[in-house]
């Protein structure tokens, strides 16, 4: 497999190296609890055929929250870039790959991504902001004040998801 700062490129621009290790750590710890040996062949989602590969969405949606964040200039970089680097890393838990093609797994099905993702980031000892970014990225987040950071990381996710799901 790629060193991590291979597949995920804006990793380097975390500046607090403390923080951009417990990103890796946190990408370790969700590989080999889930089995992953790579990261190859991983789509982003289940629910749009030919959505697009796992890495590629990760690196996307940090590219957009990047660009928003810089654009922005109040928000905390680091903070954003591992929130939204980490954002999905759930998913190696919500997933599995059985006889080639990956499916939901036993607790995927009954803990979705932002959980068992918030989850491993803490086990990792990553902040409670990346944890509420992680968390709050998706539908989760309704339910909770979204931090400047996880606004941000919501709206870059949903905004390649439904550019996926208007491709089918």
């Amino acid at each position: 497999m790629k060193p991590f700062e291979d597949l995920f490129p804006l990793l380097s621009e975390i500046k607090d190296k403390d923080l951009r290790e417990k990103v890796v750590d946190c990408w370790q710890l969700a590989m080999k609890k889930g089995g992953w040996e790579d990261l190859d062949g991983i789509p982003f989602t289940l629910l749009v055929t030919g959505a697009g590969d796992f890495v590629s969405h990760v690196n996307r949606v940090t590219a957009m929250a990047h660009a928003v964040g810089r654009e922005r200039g109040d928000v905390d970089m680091d903070l954003l870039i591992a929130g939204a680097l980490l954002h999905d890393v759930g998913k190696l838990l919500e997933y599995i790959r059985i006889d080639g093609e990956v499916k939901k797994s036993p607790q995927g099905k009954i803990i979705r991504h932002p959980v068992s993702g918030a989850a491993l980031a803490h086990a990792v000892g990553l902040s409670d902001e990346v944890v509420s970014i992680i968390a709050a990225h998706s539908k989760e987040g309704e339910f909770v004040e979204r931090i400047p950071e996880a606004i941000i990381v919501h709206h870059c996710d949903f905004i390649d998801f439904h550019i996926a799901r208007g491709k089918k």
